[in-house]
């Protein structure tokens, strides 16, 4: 039997996420001694080497106890397929960006001399792999991120006030 401590050092984890899990519901103590101590045995450790396993993969703590356990609402299958899809998704919009600024370091002059039209910038990212909604995505992270800097860039590309307004609306 281990206690938190003991556990902490076993599993290479924080305190605080071992405490964490337990207001989860998802790791409880197979006992607690008469001074409040903690105890963890084989079953807890075996649970909470799961449960670090989810979390590197980027699970939602939420969606843990259901993997863990195999009760709930949605199957163990259903819970991992979701994630894979959201994974799937964001390596999709990194892989676009990455092409994006590829794009841009081929010809970086033209930023630097304001020469880049909307025109050409739009060649830039279709010659990226950029599609119209993947364009509009690009937009409103970089809204999101750095509003004020997109404006700039907007009007960098001659973009008049009224389309830079439609592009920048959520």
């Amino acid at each position: 039997m281990l206690t938190v401590t003991q556990l902490v050092r076993k599993c290479g984890i924080s305190r605080a996420s071992i405490l964490y899990y337990e207001r989860e519901n998802l790791l409880t103590p197979a006992f607690r001694s008469d001074n409040g101590y903690r105890w963890y045995g084989e079953r807890e450790i075996e649970r909470l080497k799961a449960i670090v396993s989810y979390r590197s993969f980027g699970i939602a703590v939420a969606n843990i106890g259901t993997l863990l356990d195999r009760n709930g609402g949605q199957s163990q299958t259903q819970i991992l397929k979701d994630h894979f899809n959201e994974l799937e998704k964001e390596i999709a919009l990194l892989k676009d960006q990455q092409k994006a600024i590829l794009a841009l370091l081929q010809e970086p002059k033209l930023l630097e001399e304001n020469m880049v039209t909307k025109e050409r910038w739009v060649e830039i990212m279709k010659a990226s792999g950029f599609d119209e909604q993947a364009m509009r995505t690009w937009h409103q992270n970089f809204e999101k991120m750095e509003p004020e800097e997109h404006q700039k860039f907007l009007e960098s590309l001659g973009i008049d006030d009224e389309e830079i307004a439609a592009i920048r609306k959520p």
